[in-house]
């Protein structure tokens, strides 16, 4: 069975960090329908007044962060004692876990232009052991097809693995460019939560009439098959797919748990100078 739209959503405007001007495109709202993906927030600027005041050291846990940049430069640092920059291509994967700070500064580029995504933890996962995972451009392998180009940043496609596998949650993440008028298709679990957000260009997903305009996200029904068509300048997305946690949320901020009391408890912590763990 190929897979329908269910709705699209465009985000709104947010400021976060110390300033920075970025696209909120799913957030607390849509967490039941996007499940696991908490939050994607998506960034496209040649203008560094909008980012280089970055995300100074601010907590995480319960979630994964996933931060990927087409274009641009972001320096980083953890209490991991992890640090370096991410770039053209790269990706940052942090598994949060029990708890974790960090900060992410980008540097002036002439565009700055990628992601972060949000992915929750299963309940039994919440606290585990934070890792960290750089992923740099020249490990994520890409497809070269007729039709386009599709980079595996996680998961699989057409038998090549990408180098994040998802150790709690199993999801997919691609960044597909199709050329113009080419078709593109895709088997996935028949219940898991897919969406894509349109990078660039337009396109027709799902063999439904009319085309998706770029800065647009998709959420599809279940099904099987997944199909795009490109428009007539092409179209690049990111593809995200994962099944189903079907657990309650308790958000709050940059702690993500599964009951108040977990929150509550996560916020006396840090108050207390206990929230990362030896």
């Amino acid at each position: 069975m190929r897979r329908t739209i269910r709705k699209t959503v465009t985000g709104s405007t947010q400021y976060d960090g110390a300033g920075v001007r970025l696209v909120r495109v799913i957030s607390r709202p849509d967490v039941e329908d996007f499940d696991p993906f908490l939050m994607l927030d998506a960034f496209d600027s040649t203008d560094s007044a909008d980012y280089v005041k970055g995300f100074p050291w601010h907590p995480h846990r319960g979630i994964e962060t996933v931060t990927y940049l087409i274009e641009g430069t972001i320096e980083h640092g953890d209490s991991l004692g992890n640090k370096g920059s991410i770039d053209n291509g790269c990706c940052q994967w942090m598994t949060a876990g029990g708890g974790i700070l960090h900060q992410e500064m980008p540097k002036e580029s002439p565009r700055m232009l990628g992601v972060q995504l949000w992915l929750n933890l299963p309940a039994k996962d919440k606290m585990t052991v934070p890792k960290y995972h750089d992923i740099r451009a020249e490990q994520v392998p890409a497809v070269e097809t007729e039709a386009g180009t599709t980079r595996v940043i996680a998961g699989s496609y057409q038998g090549t693995a990408g180098p994040g596998q998802g150790e709690f949650v199993p999801m997919t993440m691609l960044d597909v460019a199709l050329n113009p008028g080419c078709e593109w298709n895709l088997t996935v679990p028949a219940a898991d939560t897919v969406f894509v957000y349109v990078v660039r260009g337009e396109g027709s997903f799902a063999e439904q009439d009319g085309e998706i305009q770029e800065k647009h996200a998709v959420l599809f029904r279940e099904g099987e098959e997944l199909s795009v068509t490109a428009g007539a300048q092409g179209v690049r997305f990111l593809l995200f797919s994962g099944p189903t946690l079907k657990e309650p949320i308790a958000w709050g901020g940059p702690i993500v748990m599964n009951t108040r009391q977990e929150l509550q408890q996560a916020f006396l912590e840090l108050e207390q100078g206990t929230f990362v763990k030896d």
